[in-house]
């Protein structure tokens, strides 16, 4: 087997199956298995699955064992000479896969790649390549620094921002949304690091591959991430983890090199954890604050005017897609015989066909987009699968 694509999922069944359809795709003409672990979801995941992809290989957990340990399971399972972490809020372009399989097999001393990963409106997602959290390189990017100077390979190295978006280069860390890794490496240096129970232990397992001799590289093949629906980033459980994770981090690999500053640095991880607890209650408070003094008309009008959808796809998906556009108060229009066009137009959201145009094809006419038109999200709908798939809803 050439390659084991593995899915962690938790209550994101629509956007775990159009990330499937796409991987369907992109094996194409690889010798690949994929596996999905199911981390005990609540919106019949696993029956749907069943139903639906029974290619697949399914492992259904009967509790939530995190990313690491989920991940773990299906690693120990399968046999792939490569191995791709995938989430399930990803779709991934039909050449993607076969690209990152060559470049390792060409280059025996590349442990992993990462790829070129897009925000849900097209804009390169800068979690794309990043350097080692080392403390200093933290201390830059907390204290907003590295916002400031982003090209800066001293005060930007934490998103390594001095890098070229469209060119291979090695990179420190790679994001756990889309990941592939080499077994001889993953046998040498071990899997993932299940103290973490969700976030950074693909900066672990990225550090720990360093220091095992192998290099990290980023290639420029696209993908899109949704970034978040698998999580709730506006949860107060989601700042806990991911801060705890941080310190996790530090205390295994940076406390006795840095002993005489680690009770600063620790105390500078909760103080950025607390800021940003405060941040959402303060959030919460004037969302509170505003029902009871009824300013709620205040924004009344804008909401009464319903958002813009344009439509690239075939007849008989159009005419499915007004129907759903109509229920979820979109006002849908469509290119002119569904074409897909360089210049793409104005509108809350772009909505694609999959059925009529490659993935490929979708996410580099959006991704080629001038950055100042990129202010519409985009999801899909097809006649087969007729699900609208927005960015943060789904609509049937």
């Amino acid at each position: 087997m050439t390659l084991s694509v593995i899915i962690v999922s938790y209550n994101v069944r629509h956007y775990l199956a159009q990330c499937l359809w796409s991987v369907e795709r992109a094996i194409q003409g690889i010798d690949a298995d994929v596996w999905v672990v199911d981390n005990a979801s609540s919106d019949d995941s696993v029956a749907y699955l069943q139903t639906h992809f029974p290619w697949v290989h399914l492992i259904a957990n009967a509790d939530n064992r995190g990313f690491a340990r989920a991940n773990n399971q299906a690693i120990s399972a399968s046999d792939g000479r490569y191995v791709l972490l995938l989430n399930p809020d990803t779709v991934v372009g039909e050449d993607v896969l076969r690209t990152c399989v060559r470049f390792l097999d060409e280059h025996p001393e590349a442990g992993a790649t990462g790829v070129r990963m897009l925000n849900s409106n097209g804009a390169f997602a800068r979690e794309s390549r990043r350097g080692l959290p080392t403390p200093l390189t933290s201390l830059y990017k907390m204290s907003g620094l590295c916002a400031l100077f982003p090209r800066s390979r001293r005060f930007g190295h934490y998103y390594m921002g001095y890098l070229k978006e469209d060119e291979a280069n090695r990179i420190e860390v790679m994001s756990g949304a889309f990941c592939m890794l080499r077994r001889e490496a993953l046998d040498q240096v071990g899997l993932l690091d299940e103290d973490y129970f969700m976030y950074g232990e693909d900066i672990d397992l990225s550090y720990r591959l360093l220091q095992g001799g192998w290099q990290n590289w980023y290639l420029p093949v696209r993908i899109l991430h949704y970034k978040g629906e698998s999580t709730q980033k506006t949860s107060y459980r989601y700042v806990q983890i991911f801060y705890d994770a941080m310190l996790i981090f530090f205390n295994k690999h940076f406390a006795r090199r840095y002993w005489l500053s680690a009770i600063v640095i620790r105390l500078g991880v909760r103080l950025r954890a607390a800021c940003a607890y405060a941040g959402r209650a303060l959030c919460r408070w004037r969302r509170r604050v505003c029902k009871w003094l009824h300013a709620d008309h205040l924004t009344a009008e804008a909401h009464a005017v319903p958002e813009s959808l344009f439509f690239f796809g075939s007849d008989e998906a159009w005419q499915a897609l007004q129907d759903v556009a109509r229920r979820a108060n979109l006002v849908a229009q469509r290119a002119d015989e569904g074409q897909l066009i360089e210049e793409l137009p104005e509108a809350n959201y772009l909505v694609f066909d999959p059925s009529a145009y490659p993935y490929r094809h979708i996410l580099d006419t959006v991704a080629d987009q001038p950055e100042s038109r990129k202010r519409s999200y985009f999801g899909f709908f097809s006649a087969e699968h007729p699900e609208l798939i927005l960015p943060y809803d789904i609509f049937e």
